[in-house]
């Protein structure tokens, strides 16, 4: 496995061109949404220019976007490690978690008990209460407050034989925690419940495989991972056809298309396929002999990983240097296998917001607030004061850039003392 070569990726993003020198923007706001491919960009334009048309007609353009939905499929079935009649695309991955909670929670009885926690974004927590309405138990597994990881034996105790759900995040989108969802998934199926993985923050930051985590379903979105705005679920064959989705009386009754309201974003497809592309492209540059696409990709994502391991271990040190800066997660490097390169932290003296803003006044771009982590960010105690700011890496990033986030945070911080 050789490096990433950086300029390449960097090449490939236009946004990342935008200015000269000192005054390009630095984009760490990744885990909002993430810069995307001209090939993306091209893919799209070219569809609505060569092929713009519904599905199912007896003409031309139909037929390619026929055969597009069939290869968005199996690109999607290469990038998750399952077969390409297990794919369902929707809008995103909120409107997905909506859809299956509804259907599933069709075969619940009063009483029967559903597993959140409170590490998770609100998207897989939600569509999970929403089944109250029906008598569902929902409860929440806790954290480590120390280091915002997930209590392994508070899920434990949480588990019993009325479980019929647990719904567990692969990583934090606030605060990075990676989950060991493996584990999980064991734990509930040996109690028969389903397991829903949310896997939105953790695609573009490490290779994902649904045969091995044997997990029931995983969403995710693709413009968190260099693409446009299309959201994929994941469902084991067998449970897509048991669960009965709510659809229109005229609209297809076999799997997977059943599950697909609506006509589908067609360009987005286009765009997700060289998205994927693009990541097979860049594993094929940092593997000597990858057999086949899933193989590349997961070239690409190993290496992303390692390198994103690099910046994570630069940032981090020099975060924990500033004065009056306080850092929310795993911080030892030993342990960086189980967090993302996304950090949270809050400056004394001053709002997320306000930090937010004087780094982005010198073209440094973050997040504030919760993220939609807010059971985090009630349990940590910052929902009153505006949450955290989250600084979010990824394989295009550099040393320089972070460099120039941790000058700037010295600066705000010696401007209030």
């Amino acid at each position: 496995m050789a490096s990433i070569d950086l300029e390449w990726i960097r090449s490939q993003f236009p946004a990342l061109a935008q200015g000269t020198g000192s005054q390009r923007p630095v984009f760490f706001d990744g885990p909002g949404g993430t810069q995307v491919p001209q090939s993306v960009m091209d893919a799209m334009s070219r569809y609505l220019a060569t092929s713009n048309a519904n599905a199912h007609g007896a003409f031309v353009t139909s037929r390619r976007t026929d055969e597009l939905i069939a290869s968005a499929r199996a690109a999607v079935a290469d990038f998750l490690g399952c077969s390409p009649d297990e794919v369902i695309f929707g809008a995103n991955m909120t409107t997905l978690a909506f859809a299956f909670s509804r259907a599933i929670g069709r075969s619940l009885k009063p009483g029967d008990e559903i597993v959140v926690t409170r590490l998770d974004h609100y998207a897989n927590v939600s569509p999970w209460y929403a089944l109250e309405e029906v008598g569902a138990v929902v409860r929440v597994v806790d954290i480590h407050v120390e280091d915002c990881t997930l209590d392994m034996s508070d899920l434990e105790r949480q588990l019993s034989d009325r479980t019929r759900v647990v719904a567990i995040g692969y990583a934090s989108n606030a605060v990075g925690t990676v989950n060991d969802v493996a584990k999980a998934v064991r734990l509930a199926h040996a109690v028969g419940a389903l397991v829903f993985v949310d896997a939105v923050h953790y695609a573009p930051h490490g290779p994902i495989d649904v045969r091995a985590l044997d997990c029931d379903f995983l969403a995710c979105s693709a413009y968190k991972f260099f693409g446009p705005h299309v959201g994929i679920l994941f469902g084991k064959r067998e449970h897509l056809a048991r669960f009965r989705p709510y659809k229109v009386q005229p609209a297809p009754d076999e799997v997977p298309s059943c599950w697909e309201t609506g006509t589908l974003n067609h360009e987005g497809l286009a765009g997700l396929i060289a998205t994927i592309d693009y990541l097979a492209e860049l594993g094929r540059r940092v593997s000597f002999s990858p057999e086949n696409c899933r193989d590349a990709l997961i070239a690409a994502m190993e290496a992303s990983r390692q390198y994103e391991r690099r910046l994570s271990e630069r940032l981090i040190q020099g975060l924990l240097q500033v004065t009056g800066l306080k850092l929310y997660g795993i911080t030892d490097p030993a342990r960086f296998d189980w967090r993302t390169p996304t950090v949270a932290v809050t400056l004394a003296g001053h709002t997320p917001y306000a930090v937010a803003e004087r780094l982005g006044d010198r073209g440094i771009f973050t997040w504030h607030g919760n993220f939609y982590a807010l059971g985090l960010t009630e349990k940590l105690g910052l929902e009153s004061t505006g949450g955290l700011l989250r600084i979010g890496l990824l394989a295009y990033n550099t040393f320089d850039e972070i460099d120039c986030l941790l000058n700037a945070l010295d600066e705000i911080s010696a401007a209030s003392a």
